[in-house]
């Protein structure tokens, strides 16, 4: 007994100066579709461009009851990926209501849109998320369809990885932002802010200004 009592203490040294080498951190493994893609065309909207077939068009119910003057503002909802793609409209020469703070409480108070509003509001909903974000990447670029813009790339653990606008400075302005329902970790949501991405481009190289009918 006591040459057992030895060997196993000589095994808990060994074990106790070995080295150790910790896991990697592990996700869960996601599949992804295959890259697929349908026309939003609806009559009555300024805008048209295609979206992929394992995504869903709703409108925004909550913004359309508080702008009524907004009715084209869209969300792209990707269940399998708790994602969803915001996208708002609004004509520039138009109005829009926004909340005010004032000694009373907050006002709604009605604004003229111009392009110089619009494009510095799309910065600024893009820059608020400098407290998680490692980086924030903007580029302007003109698709084959004449449409111009600004794309957004969001680094780190921020809500959102993505985020455009669109515009033909004159009458239509267009912004779009990629969220999920889930904890913001870059880690674990690479995946599937890569493919997005894919279909992100080719939603805006798709895209075109329709005329009302």
């Amino acid at each position: 007994m006591k040459g057992l009592s030895v060997f196993f203490l000589f095994l808990l040294l060994l074990s106790c100066n070995s080295p150790f080498t910790p896991k990697p951190r592990g996700y869960y493994r996601i599949d992804l579709p295959k890259h697929e893609y349908q026309s939003f065309r609806e009559s009555g909207y300024p805008y048209q461009f295609d979206y992929p077939i394992y995504g869903s068009i709703t409108k925004d119910s909550t913004l359309f009851d508080d702008n009524p003057d907004n009715p084209y503002w869209i969300n792209i909802d990707f269940p399998s990926f708790q994602g969803r793609i915001y996208v708002s409209y609004k004509t520039i020469g138009g109005t829009s209501t926004y909340k005010v703070q004032t000694a009373s409480g907050y006002k709604d108070s009605l604004v003229v849109n111009t392009f110089d509003g619009l494009r510095e509001e799309a910065f600024k909903m893009t820059y608020k998320h400098t407290l998680k974000a490692s980086s924030i990447h903007d580029s302007a670029f003109t698709t084959p369809n004449g449409i111009s813009g600004v794309y957004f790339t969001v680094g780190g653990n921020a809500a959102t990885a993505y985020q455009f606008f669109l515009t033909d400075s004159v009458r239509h302005f267009l912004r779009g932002a990629l969220y999920f329902d889930a904890s913001p970790n870059a880690d674990s949501l690479r995946p599937v802010h890569e493919f997005l991405q894919q279909d992100l481009k080719q939603l805006i190289q798709s895209f075109s200004w329709q005329n009302k009918r």
